[in-house]
């Protein structure tokens, strides 16, 4: 078994867990003067990984590291909720130029598309974008709700969800991102988003942990 690394943000949690358990994440954030959005990959890798032991409502206790069938237990216990981003949306009615732009300009691979209820309706990729802009057209008359994946044909999760499971339905759908939703009445409401090369980063570290 190879030695264990963690990065010092890592470590400096461990130190504080061990000599403050048991602590709150808000408490270990404030220590550190960062926000608790920042330390959740960091306090989610490290109970998965078996060094943290977590109780609702008491907080984080060192618990030193878990045997190989237990972290595999844990990967599974992995959420989604602990590791997506921010959501990329963007209205029906924008241009499909606006879109090139605005897609370019958020570093990303995929749009999510909203309607004036700010709910989910569309998914619009590099390849929707690149294929309409192929052509003689007009791409600052033609909106993306021409062009975009509709619902029922959109694969979303929750925040609920493990994140195997996602990882599952990016490699089944062959997509780059996935929108993290929660049902709302009449619609889906977009909370984030969960790409492939968050999850892939999510299971390195854990791994190397191990």
């Amino acid at each position: 078994m190879s030695p264990i690394e963690l990065n010092k943000r890592q470590e400096d949690i461990l130190q504080i867990v061990k000599e403050n358990g048991p602590i709150t994440g808000e408490h270990i954030a404030e220590r550190l003067n960062l926000t608790r959005a920042t330390l959740r990959p960091d306090l989610a890798i490290l109970t998965m990984a078996g060094f943290l032991d977590a109780r609702p409502r008491v907080g984080y206790f060192y618990s030193g590291k878990k045997t190989s069938i237990n972290l595999m237990e844990s990967i599974h216990n992995l959420k989604v909720k602990d590791f997506h981003s921010g959501p990329v949306v963007v209205p029906e009615t924008m241009t499909v130029y606006d879109a090139i732009c605005f897609m370019f300009s958020e570093d990303v691979g995929t749009l999510f598309v909203v309607d004036k209820n700010e709910f989910l309706t569309g998914v619009l990729s590099r390849k929707d974008l690149l294929r309409t802009s192929i052509g003689t057209q007009d791409l600052n008359k033609i909106p993306v709700h021409i062009i975009m994946t509709r619902m029922p044909n959109i694969s979303y999760c929750e925040r609920s969800d493990s994140l195997v499971v996602a990882a599952n339905k990016l490699i089944e759908r062959e997509v780059d991102s996935l929108p993290v939703v929660e049902p709302q009445e009449g619609g889906l409401t977009i909370v984030g988003r969960l790409t492939k090369t968050t999850i892939t980063r999510a299971f390195l570290s854990l791994a190397q942990n191990v």
